[in-house]
């Protein structure tokens, strides 16, 4: 079984007048890049969701947030009726002891000092209880986007067994070019020789070397090896989850075999079929990155 690394989720829960939300959302990454939004009065619980993420989603870019909304007259600023009058008192005082004209606008002045305005909830602590409902409300948002990453992962799986089978089909459609190769390779060194009746030479040390450069280009290796590896892919496939970095591992020990083939096929037909293998193979290559 394999997971995606790319989900959402979004999970709301409900506490006195307030309604809190999570929403997590993560796309691929090397390493767990976790970022973190949250009202202020959640703020000394940011270690606890951080643990609780990196535990259940181990790699990705994650964004997590967590906000509370409420009714309209409960999130109503309150004004700081006594501050105001002192701060207006002020102005009157500097104008007539400096000579500092009061504002015309004064009003919009005083609204904009420190502290004139103030919300309810800046002061308001946070209790075990609301605690618990914004915990629930992050855990079902991370359950969603783990659901989310499971299906995610059966959709890749699925291609991931496509490409590789159309790897191994490709692979045993090069057999009936390589055993035609070999006649047409010596045939061509023959002829070749042929060109040049002046030339004298040894037949038996020229089927030595025939021998020899035949022989440097057999891919029986590669394809036995290629083999193993499109094995190994679809058994680690078939394994626990987190296995990203080894199927980016394998595909790497698939394109060696690719390429190899593709140096020794001296061939215009075999060379299109490994061109075609190595498109299925840089498939295999985006997607996994995916893979968490």
């Amino acid at each position: 079984m394999i997971l995606s690394m790319t989900g959402y989720g979004k999970a709301s829960s409900v506490y006195g007048d307030k309604k809190i939300t999570a929403e997590i959302k993560s796309l691929n990454s090397k390493t767990l890049d976790l970022s973190v939004r949250m009202a202020n009065c959640y703020r000394e619980k940011e270690m606890e969701l951080r643990s609780m993420i990196a535990e259940r989603l181990v790699r990705g870019k994650v964004e997590f947030s967590l906000w509370i909304e409420r009714d309209e007259v409960e999130q109503a600023a309150t004004l700081n009726m006594p501050l105001m009058q002192k701060y207006i008192e002020q102005f009157q005082e500097a104008n007539k002891n400096y000579g500092i004209p009061v504002p015309e606008n004064i009003t919009e002045v005083v609204m904009r000092m420190p502290d004139v305005v103030s919300r309810q909830d800046a002061v308001e602590e946070l209790t075990e209880e609301e605690w618990q409902m914004a915990r629930k409300a992050a855990e079902e948002a991370l359950e969603q986007l783990m659901q989310f990453r499971t299906k995610e992962g059966n959709a890749l799986e699925a291609k991931f067994r496509e490409k590789v089978d159309n790897i191994e089909a490709l692979m045993k459609s090069i057999e009936p070019y390589e055993k035609a190769r070999t006649e047409k390779i010596r045939q061509r060194l023959i002829d070749a020789l042929s060109a040049i009746p002046e030339i004298e030479y040894d037949r038996g040390r020229l089927e030595q070397e025939m021998i020899f450069y035949i022989e440097k280009l057999d891919i029986n290796e590669e394809k036995q090896r290629l083999t193993q590896h499109l094995e190994y892919f679809r058994e680690t496939l078939s394994g626990d989850y987190g296995q990203g970095k080894k199927l980016g591992f394998i595909a790497q020990e698939m394109g060696r075999e690719i390429n190899t083939t593709g140096s020794k096929a001296n061939q215009a037909e075999m060379q299109n079929i490994v061109v075609m293998m190595k498109d299925e193979l840089e498939q295999i290559k985006e997607q996994v990155l995916n893979v968490l």
